[in-house]
């Protein structure tokens, strides 16, 4: 994934909003680039399960499957790597 959609100003905010009282650009590059990616396989399922639907357009309840089913993946393969 090459093109930035998250600026780093908003990220920074974001870590700050969790309590940070200084952030690292670092920190918000690396920040971004996690959430950019999650955003990007999440925003992939929904689409797949809009499409399994019928549906060109991905609408909310596809986001909150997608949203969960990554849940469970990272829940199972940090479990999984863990024994």
């Amino acid at each position: 994934m090459k093109d930035n959609c998250l600026s780093n100003p908003a990220v920074h905010r974001l870590i700050e909003l969790a309590g940070a009282e200084r952030v690292g650009d670092d920190a918000v590059e690396e920040l971004k680039k996690v959430l950019e990616e999650v955003a990007f396989f999440i925003s992939k399922d929904a689409i797949e399960l809009a499409s399994h639907a019928g549906r060109r357009t991905v609408k909310l309840n596809d986001i909150r499957l997608a949203t969960k089913r990554f849940k469970l993946n990272t829940f199972l393969t940090s479990n999984l790597s863990e024994e």
